[in-house]
């Protein structure tokens, strides 16, 4: 292992190609990691941000806020089946956002809300608005008044929050009376009743594996789910999920791939090498752990060097490139890096063992 790490450090122009590839794969798998947390992230926020143990639809609502109605009698069965245990509304305007002294139209979503949350605290008051930090990249700024929507209607912007946006638009978070006259003026051919909500977000007391299918039977009308199935209900979400997930995997593929290539060729180059070793004494296990430490330290420092490029990169992104990176992605991705190049070093070790020092000496290799 120590004539590894010293092949290592005295001759690393003999790594450079599988270092630069897997730098390039390392800044790929980090990037598309960074856009599918983002996209994630930035599409379900509004539903994780309520700590729900249920969100409770309309019935014909196809599990969608924009397509659900929840009016008062509904709210009253809900809060039967439910018992001990909190009910707050929910409503949902996707709006375009005026920011005072920027050009350009924010993308917004307008959310009328009850209860607090560990991510959200208590509504304000009429006519302000909780803002998302994601509206501050688009020069939104605290105490500023947004118009929102074709009718203008002003917002005054009292408060940060983060991680609340839905389908990659910017949360206002408001009281319900203000989110109803903000839908109805902006939607007048959709208008929501004094009392009336999108959907329902639902906490108990105590953990009931029966929720969902409890209020549903009692109610009738209503199509309740879980707040981690009511997120993937958001369209989009699990196709998105899917597709990044697959393109992730390939690339990591490709990148033991380029490690298997290189040290299977590495290995032909060094079969002089290996003979002398195992001539002097050095084991198989001690050649093959050789390789495998090499291609960990290439991995590593591919990854070090393309995560401080994609940090950089993430600097001069536009707001409306959701790109958001995770230490967790982040973690995942060194593993999956490693963990590719280790497998792909290990093809060489059938050539290695098979090395025998006195043929591959006297035939002058």
């Amino acid at each position: 292992m120590r004539v590894a790490l010293l092949e290592l450090a005295r001759k690393p122009g003999r790594f450079a190609i599988a270092g630069v590839a897997l730098t390039l794969l390392s800044l790929l798998l980090l990037f598309l990691g960074a856009l599918l947390d983002g996209l994630f992230l930035n599409s379900t926020g509004a539903i994780r941000a309520h700590d729900a143990d249920a969100v409770v639809f309309s019935s014909d609502a196809r599990q969608s806020f924009l397509r659900s109605s929840i009016d008062a009698g509904t709210r009253a069965g809900v809060e039967a089946a439910v018992g001990d245990g909190e009910v707050g509304g929910l409503g949902i305007s996707l709006l375009g956002v005026v920011i005072p002294g920027e050009a350009e139209i924010a993308d917004g979503a307008v959310i009328g809300y009850e209860l607090a949350s560990s991510t959200l605290p208590e509504p304000p008051g009429p006519g302000q608005a909780h803002a998302d930090r994601r509206l501050e990249d688009f020069g939104a700024e605290l105490g500023q008044t947004v118009l929102v929507g074709p009718a203008a209607v002003p917002l005054e912007l009292v408060d940060w929050v983060e991680d609340t946006n839905y389908l990659l638009q910017g949360g206002l978070w408001v009281e319900p009376g203000t989110w109803r006259s903000v839908q109805n003026q902006n939607r007048p051919d959709d208008p929501v009743g004094d009392e009336e909500f999108q959907a329902l977000v639902v906490r108990v007391v105590e953990p009931r594996p029966d929720l969902e299918s409890s209020i549903d039977s009692t109610v009738g009308v209503t199509e309740s789910l879980s707040q981690d199935e009511a997120v993937f209900a958001v369209p989009g979400i699990t196709e998105q999920e899917r597709t990044f997930t697959a393109v992730i995997g390939v690339t990591v593929f490709v990148a033991g791939l380029v490690v298997a290539l290189f040290f299977a060729l590495l290995t032909i180059e060094r079969q002089g090498l290996y003979a002398v070793l195992k001539a002097v004494g050095a084991s198989d296990r001690i050649l093959v752990l050789g390789v495998v430490v090499q291609a960990i330290v290439v991995a590593v420092g591919a990854f070090a060097i393309g995560l401080v490029a994609t940090l950089a990169m993430a600097r001069v992104l536009p707001p409306t490139v959701p790109a958001q990176f995770e230490l967790g992605r982040g973690v995942y991705t060194l593993v999956a890096l490693v963990a590719a190049s280790v497998l792909g070093a290990l093809i060489s070790l059938r050539r290695i063992i098979r090395i025998d020092p006195a043929s591959a000496i006297g035939a002058g290799v």
